[in-house]
This record gives structure tokens, C-alpha cells and sequence, in this order.
């Protein structure tokens, strides 16, 4: 049984979740799937060498997985920040993308994510023409987001409307939508999605990979020279604009008075240049900005903070479910989370393993930190509960099954 697989970003690009990615791929090759991708050159959090490497021939085609996953990369320019340029180039992925698809064959199954929100025109196409089945992964949720994030101002625009037939047109062609949250669920079940076609699978976390290191033997405060005696509020993550880091810089620079509490930012995005200008403009000395770490030191980046962060502007988290959450327990470490009101409340609620503040409420946000920070040993009971719902809910091995049962599923209609 062979899948198609057509991502946007591919490994050695640097995000947040590519782990999931990674996770994904290897329980398809172990449950007996080959696989043919095509991807664009890297570029998205790599250097400007490492991206001339991936540009070389030796790189067009890699067998990888003893040759069962067969991995061909097209050049492509590379992301920018500016959107009319990430549009095209989206369009550009799309249309390559579509033209290497027709052309291969024996092909049993398409699996396709959300990222771009434009990829799932691209299955149901696919699917189509080539008349085989079409599984789609829910990350995002387009285009419900662009309003989250000021791209479109109301439900009623020319883009929402051209938005929501490319919605529709997805869901209508796809067998089967993998969502990562039950208000996914409800949310496309709404827009009149069949329930037999929609199923839930939170996004895991390697419970082995991520684990708690102790501040003595974190390898990150020696590489950037942090005070293990500080107490370190962390994010960890993309840096762009939907996350809402004017309110946490604001925040960072209201607690300047307190020497011991620091903030560490770690990742890259559309918005960290304007966030080094917004820390060098107003003088803010107890933020420190740093890169994404290798996968690796991934433990070390999320046991790095006494407190791990989520956040988001109001508006965008209605449609989020940031997988960064279950990385930030499983180390052990509480969640403090200033989001929109959904099923992430619940869930840090319900299992007391962090604070939940609403998306933009500065003061509640704040005091909660204050909170963390005069409380350590909540801050280790929370920490505790969290690594417990993850063991007993979120353990990648079973997540990840879920995934190769979907596509046994449709395969064997």
C-alpha cells in the first residue's frame, strides 16, 4: 500500500510540531505503508548554507526508512514575511505540487494536512482525478483563522466567502478529517461535515523524548548563560502573529522590578524581528530571545522554565489547540495559558496541572505569574498532574495508531 504524501515543510525545516510529522510517518512505514513525497527546498528555520545544501542534486531524491519512504524535493523560492509573496509561493507549492501528484502512480492512498489552509484543494483535486481515497489532517481551521488573526475583518468578505468554498470543497472530497480536538469536531459538524467522516486524535507527545531534566543537568543555561536561581517563565514555539506577544512583552516589562523572574522565548516566525525591535525600543532586560533548539535538546528546552507559556491573541484560540501544551506537561511543567475559552481550559482545569487566564487579560495574566512565582511547590504539583494526564491520555504510540487505523480503514474499502 503506498500514500502520497505532499507536505509543504519538510525535515530539516525547524517548526514548532515537526515532530509530529516525523512521529506520523514512521508508524505509517511500520505498519507496512510506503510512501512517495514531494516538497519544495527547505527554507523555513534553517540557515541561508544549509538551505544552498538542500539545494544541491544529492538532494532532489533521498530514500529514506530503508528506501520505503521516497522523498522528492523541487526548488522553490524561499518564505518570506511578506504575505502577497507567501500567497504566491503558496500557489506555486500548490500547482507543482498537483502536477507531481498526477504523475505518479500506484498510489492507494493521499494524505494531506492543513498547512497551507489552500493544501486541501489540492487532496480533494487529487482525489478526484486520480480516484483513490483522500485522508485530511485538521491542524487549522480555514478560514476561521484569518479572522483570529486581522487577515479578514468580519464572516462576510469577499475573502471569507472564497475561504469557505475551499472549505467546503475539502471536506465534501475528503473520506476521512483527522482533528486534533472535540471542538474541531463540533466546529465542522457544524458547517454540516458527516460524523462518520470526522475523527479525533489529539496531537501527542513522545512521552520518552520530552521528560523532566533537572536545572543542574539542563545544558541550556550553560549554552546561554541563564541564572539557574532565576525563575523562568518559558514560550516555546512560533514567534508570529497570531501569538500574542506585544501583551507578553507588556507583561515582561511590568515585572522588570522583580530581578528574579525572567522570560525566554524560544522559536522563530513572521513577528520575532519585530520583537527584538519592541525589546531593544523599550530597553525590556528581562526578556531573552533564543533560536529553536534541536529536537534532541528538547527535553531541556521545555524543563528549562519553572512555567511553560500559551497564548494567543482573542479570537484565534477558538480554532486552536497548540501542541506545544502537551509538551510543557509532559516535562513536567505547569501550563499558564492565556487563550480563548475552549476545551484547553478544561483540560488544565479539570486535571489542575497550570492556570488558565482569557486570551488579552493583562492583569489576570500577570497576577498569575506573581502566583506561580510565590507558590514553587504548586508550580511542582502542577507540573506533576500534567505529566500524568499525558501519560495516561496523549502517549504518541497510541495517538499515532489512531492515524495508521484511519488510513487502513479507507484503504480497504
Amino acid at each position: 500500500m503506498r500514500i502520497l504524501y505532499l507536505p509543504a515543510y519538510f525535515t530539516p525545516e525547524k517548526t514548532a510540531s515537526s515532530y509530529l510529522g516525523e512521529n506520523r510517518n514512521k508508524a505509517f512505514i511500520d505498519a507496512g505503508f510506503d510512501m512517495i513525497a514531494y516538497t519544495p527546498t527547505p527554507c523555513r528555520g534553517i540557515s541561508a548554507d544549509e538551505r544552498r545544501k538542500y539545494c544541491a542534486k544529492e538532494y532532489k531524491r533521498e530514500l529514506l526508512y530503508d528506501g520505503h519512504f521516497d522523498l522528492n524535493r523541487f526548488p522553490l523560492y524561499a518564505e518570506g514575511t511578506n504575505p502577497m509573496m507567501r500567497a504566491i509561493r503558496y500557489l506555486l507549492c500548490l500547482s507543482i505540487q498537483l502536477w507531481k501528484g498526477l504523475k505518479t502512480k500506484n498510489i492507494d492512498v493521499i494524505y494531506l494536512a492543513s498547512t497551507p489552509p489552500i493544501q486541501g484543494v489540492l487532496g480533494a483535486i487529487l482525489k478526484i482525478i486520480k480516484k483513490v481515497p483522500f485522508v485530511y489532517n485538521l491542524q487549522d481551521i480555514f478560514p476561521d483563522s484569518l479572522v483570529g488573526t486581522g487577515l479578514v475583518n468580519n464572516k462576510s468578505g469577499l475573502v471569507w466567502r472564497i475561504g469557505r468554498i475551499i472549505e467546503n470543497f475539502t471536506y465534501r472530497h475528503a473520506d476521512k478529517i483527522i482533528v486534533i480536538s472535540e471542538d474541531f469536531k463540533k466546529n465542522i459538524l457544524f458547517k454540516g461535515v458527516p460524523a462518520e467522516k470526522v475523527i479525533v486524535v489529539y496531537n501527542w507527545v513522545d512521552q520518552n523524548a520530552v521528560s523532566s531534566i533537572d536545572r543542574k543537568d539542563n545544558i541550556l543555561f550553560d549554552r546561554y548563560g541563564l541564572n539557574r536561581n532565576d525563575f523562568f517563565v518559558t514560550y516555546s514555539g512560533n514567534i508570529g502573529l497570531t501569538q500574542n506577544m506585544d501583551l507578553l512583552l507588556d507583561v515582561a516589562k511590568d515585572l522588570e522590578g522583580n530581578d528574579e523572574i525572567q522570560f525566554v522565548l524560544i522559536g522563530e516566525g513572521a513577528y520575532v524581528e519585530h520583537v527584538k525591535e519592541i525589546i531593544n525600543r523599550d530597553k525590556i532586560k528581562n526578556v531573552i530571545l533564543l533560536p529553536f533548539q534541536p529536537y534532541e535538546d528538547i527535553s531541556h528546552v521545555f524543563s528549562l522554565g519553572d512555567v511553560g507559556i500559551i497564548i494567543s491573541k482573542p479570537g484565534v484560540g477558538e480554532n486552536s489547540m497548540p501542541s506545544k501544551t502537551w509538551s510543557i506537561m509532559s516535562a513536567s511543567r505547569p501550563v499558564l495559558a492565556n487563550f480563548d475559552e475552549n476545551e484547553i481550559k478544561t483540560i488544565i482545569n479539570q486535571n489542575k496541572c497550570g492556570v488558565f487566564t482569557k486570551a488579552g487579560d493583562k492583569k489576570a495574566f500577570t497576577e498569575a505569574i506573581i502566583e506561580l512565582y510565590r507558590n514553587r511547590n504548586l508550580c511542582r504539583k502542577y507540573g506533576e498532574n500534567g505529566r500524568k494526564f499525558v501519560l495516561e491520555n496523549l502517549a504518541m504510540e497510541s495517538a499515532t495508531q489512531k492515524y495508521v487505523d484511519v488510513m487502513m480503514s479507507v484503504v480497504k474499502r
